[in-house]
């Protein structure tokens, strides 16, 4: 498989900026020529080890940013816009893609920003019985997506409040004692903590100085919901102000964000970042084990292992995915080059919708996209009961996966055959933008290739991808 060559101009030129250098100064600096630094930040030329080694030992900085996935994340979604219908015909190429992206990163957000406001302007349109006479009728992405694609391009790391939720914890000093530091924590505040028979996870009574969480629920599922509350109670400052910085668009998503963010703390202080990659490492990231040692659900440490995205301190770059039963991504995040599609479902060819098929398995899958990155995933089916007799059960299917390179630090991936091309299934993303010809679980055909009809002839598919 070919080394790819790392183009980060924007990167490189971001540091530069946040220096106050002028570019014969960087180049002095860095080693290298005006023209070479000129040409490497309008990405004319890859970066070059040399720059690497002297961006590291000379301004200290964390060369990993230098690949940080927002180039990957533009190229991904502006992609899948492209696929739409409304842009018939030849679609530009994927060098051309990548170039807006790593160049014009904000001319990409800005393309990606009107894309939904044209989606979100036309479905009005088609259910104009609905949309007639309200006022607050705007093109401007949906609050839900205005606060996803926050996460998202936050590569799932709020350092803050990451870092706030790991002080917190360090008082626990131990992962048995965070249940009983959130109770004496919420008790402080003049919150009585009650665990009641009732269908909602959490609810606060604040008349009364009560907060109710549900008894039915798993324990892990209840520290959650009371480090939660920690956040909303003790920790609202912090939250409001990073919801400042972010200058959501409306009142609904600033309000979503902050649910968010305050899950964001849940999951860091069950799982403090130091001691759960610290942790990973040593039980090479069984799923299993982690949850065990620090009592939390699979899913949660899944999710975690996949935010470990601190400067400086990054670990194993995870994506993570969860599906309901019809396939369609319920939460995802990558900090590798694979991107999910934003809207739609997953590949059907992805072994977390097998997952289903086999409750209570880990299925192992070696996979390999389109553009030659080859990967390994793990996928399980997780249910959520309510904890009572003919109460709905919530199924959804997991699946996390890094870059076949980082494999040796996964558990998982003892006895596969990492070296056999022919191990490796071949995935995509969506079948609109993936450019396999044969595929035979193929819905849609591949908007940039051409195609043959041929009434003698009947293969997998009623056409021919040429």
């Amino acid at each position: 498989m070919a080394i790819q060559k790392l183009y980060a101009g924007a990167k490189l030129r971001e540091q530069r900026l946040k220096l106050g250098l002028k570019q014969k100064e960087f180049a002095a600096r860095l080693g290298v020529s005006l023209p070479y630094l000129n040409q490497m930040e309008n990405n004319n030329r890859p970066v070059s080890t040399t720059v690497v080694l002297a961006l590291a030992s000379e301004f200290g900085m964390d060369v990993t940013e230098l690949s940080a996935g927002d180039s990957e994340r533009l190229v991904g979604d502006i992609q899948e816009i492209l696929s739409d219908p409304l842009f018939g015909g030849e679609l530009p190429p994927l060098a051309d893609v990548r170039l807006t992206a790593s160049n014009a990163p904000g001319l990409a957000r800005a393309f990606i920003a009107l894309h939904q406001s044209y989606r979100q302007a036309h479905e009005r349109l088609a259910s104009l019985d609905e949309a007639l006479g309200r006022e607050d009728a705007r093109s401007t992405p949906s609050p839900w997506e205005e606060v996803r694609d926050f996460f998202h391009y936050c590569d799932n790391y709020i350092d803050a409040i990451d870092r706030a939720a790991e002080h917190f914890a360090d008082r626990a000093e131990t992962p048995a004692n965070i249940r009983a530091l959130a109770i004496n924590t919420l008790a402080a505040g003049g919150l009585t903590v009650a665990f009641s028979e009732m269908d909602a996870l959490r609810l606060l009574d604040p008349a009364k100085g009560v907060l109710h969480i549900s008894a039915r629920a798993p324990l892990e599922t209840q520290t959650f919901q009371l480090l939660l509350q920690v956040a909303l109670s003790q920790h609202n400052t912090l939250l409001e102000a990073t919801l400042d910085l972010a200058r959501f668009h409306s009142t609904a998503a600033r309000d979503i964000a902050k649910i968010g963010l305050a899950n964001y703390f849940a999951g860091a202080a069950l799982l403090p970042y130091r001691a759960f990659q610290a942790q990973a490492e040593a039980c090479r990231h069984d799923l299993e084990v982690l949850a065990q040692h620090f009592g939390a659900s699979i899913e949660q440490i899944a999710h975690r292992l996949s935010t470990l995205q601190r400067p400086g301190a990054k670990g194993v770059p995870f994506f993570f995915v969860r599906v309901d039963q019809a396939g369609t991504i319920t939460k995802r995040h990558s900090a590798t080059r694979l991107q999910f599609a934003r809207f739609g479902g997953a590949c059907p060819l992805w072994n977390v919708h097998r997952a289903f098929e086999t409750p209570g398995q880990f299925l192992r899958q070696l996979a390999e996209t389109p553009d030659g990155m080859r990967y390994i995933s793990i996928a399980c089916d997780i249910s959520k009961s309510a904890g009572r007799f003919g109460a709905p059960v919530r199924r959804f299917a997991i699946a996390l996966g890094c870059e076949v390179q980082h494999a040796g630090q996964l558990v998982y991936a003892d006895g596969l055959d990492l070296n056999h091309h022919k191990a490796f299934e071949p995935i995509g993303i969506s079948c609109r933008i993936c450019t396999r010809k044969d595929c035979h679980q193929r819905s849609v055909p591949p908007l940039e290739r051409n195609l043959t009809v041929d009434p003698d002839r009947r293969g997998i598919l009623p056409y021919r991808v040429d």
